[in-house]
């Protein structure tokens, strides 16, 4: 007889322990430790995380579609939203391996400078983060084994994109209730991130100017199409400072000027049918001591679409399925982590804000997310948002970034379950002559003042 010494529902036990008190990621050893020496990362977890086939003792296996017909299996691994999808809705998943070198989860710059710096950001007295000499953040995660809510929320927030600025061309489909496509819109994002850069090639913009020292990023969206909303723009500028609101301008066709937008006012759509949100961005789009009574309330493996979502397509493209007509999901492929950190938080800074609280779940070894929810003021769950993440080599689809593999999102899927209206985007190569860029130089004049976004729009 074959005696195991950790019996199927060890890890359960040990992850309620771990919820507990302030301890560090894996459950057979320290994770952290691991990945910081390039280590196997699946010797930090019993048999029963370390696959699919383990988890559901063979039910699932790599390569599987997960459907209406055998999504119960992996019930407890998916979040509520994409559960009711799936069961419901004709939304399918794909599961392929499990990711062990976690170095390919993270750009290659931001992995070794979260591995660096490991151990040196400090919380100062007025709640912001700062590295060793009291300076801003030096770059990567400043927290890479989070033990609280807060820390894993400031890893998201201090880098959205986690290069140093990017550009990424998007196609966006508005899905209706019947399943039919409301609108479609060509948009461009733009990101610069004035500290914790990373990587070779020095600093692309602002990153050393006098001025810009008590700044956290820039982002400007733009809205290419359709005619009536043509050159639409929206720049927010972000102070270090997590109790400040960003600034919030945009420039609008019709009235040909730049004009201030009020900027605790986060909860709406940029645009009509949109279901994504500024506050939506990265599970952390707004500054992070804008909200508060941070709990991590849980840790648990979940499916997440961490790897592999590379398309093998010209133009980065990803096809729908599901819903109604066929229109209304993504097929991602996910993975079965190890470990995620169920984290909660409520907009303590926004009194008139329709949520009462955000859920995200974060993969313990990336420290990014890979699923988030809202919840209105009843407490009854409101919207997703579900990103697809890769490295981008797939096929003859191979794009470098200072000479190491892109990795970066490919693609989102927002879901308001209330009024079952869903916004999806591809992250795509190019889209109306612009083209997805990462470290690109002379970013910030293009598109990150009030005469860029003017231009822009004309």
């Amino acid at each position: 007889m074959h005696i195991r010494k950790f019996d199927h529902d060890y890890f359960r036990r040990a992850f309620l322990t771990k919820t507990a008190g302030l301890a560090g990621a894996g459950v057979l050893a320290p994770l952290w430790p691991m990945i910081a020496n390039g280590a196997d990362v699946s010797k930090a977890y019993p048999e029963e995380l370390r696959s699919i086939e383990g988890y559901t003792k063979g039910k699932i296996k790599t390569g599987d579609v997960i459907t209406a017909a055998n999504v119960e299996h992996v019930k407890e691994l998916l979040t509520p939203i994409a559960y009711i999808e799936v069961k419901e809705q004709g939304r399918r998943i794909r599961i392929v391996k499990s990711t062990t070198d976690v170095s390919k989860l993270f750009p290659q710059a931001y992995y070794e400078a979260t591995v660096k710096n490991a151990g040196k950001a400090i919380f100062g007295a007025d709640g912001n983060i700062y590295g060793p000499n009291g300076e801003r953040w030096i770059g990567g995660n400043p927290f890479p084994d989070a033990k609280t809510s807060l820390e894993a929320y400031a890893n998201l927030t201090l880098s959205f994109s986690r290069y140093n600025n990017a550009t990424f061309a998007m196609k966006d489909y508005d899905i209706n209730p019947d399943g039919s496509i409301g609108y479609q819109y060509d948009w461009f994002w733009y990101e610069e991130n004035t500290c914790g850069r990373t990587g070779p090639g020095g600093n692309y913009g602002p990153y050393t100017a006098a001025e810009f020292q008590d700044k956290l990023r820039f982002n400007t969206v733009m809205f290419n199409s359709p005619s009536d909303i043509k050159g639409t723009a929206f720049l927010s500028t972000w102070f270090y400072d997590q109790k400040k609101f960003p600034e919030l301008v945009g420039y609008v066709p019709a009235f040909k000027r730049v004009r201030k937008f009020p900027t605790n006012q986060r909860f709406e759509p940029l645009v009509p049918g949109f279901c994504f949100y500024l506050s939506d961005t990265w599970s952390a789009g707004d500054p992070m001591l804008t909200w508060g009574n941070y709990k991590l309330v849980g840790r648990q493996p979940m499916l997440g679409a961490v790897s592999h979502n590379m398309m093998d397509d010209p133009n980065w493209d990803m096809k729908a399925h599901g819903g109604p007509k066929g229109e209304s999901f993504y097929e991602y492929e996910m993975e079965l982590i190890p470990e995620c950190l169920v984290c909660d938080a409520e907009p303590v800074g926004y009194p008139r804000a329709p949520v009462s609280k955000k859920r995200t779940w974060m993969d313990a070894r990336n420290q990014m997310f890979v699923g988030y929810h809202t919840y209105d003021r009843r407490g009854e769950v409101w919207k997703s948002v579900e990103v697809a993440w890769s490295r981008f080599e797939k096929g003859q689809n191979k794009h470098l970034t200072d000479g190491s593999p892109t990795w970066s999102w490919t693609a989102l899927m927002s879901h308001d379950i209330q009024s079952n209206r869903i916004s999806r985007f591809c992250h795509n190569k190019e889209v109306d002559g612009i083209k997805s860029t990462w470290n690109t130089e002379g970013l910030y004049n293009k598109a990150f003042t009030d005469s860029a976004i003017t231009r822009m729009g004309t």
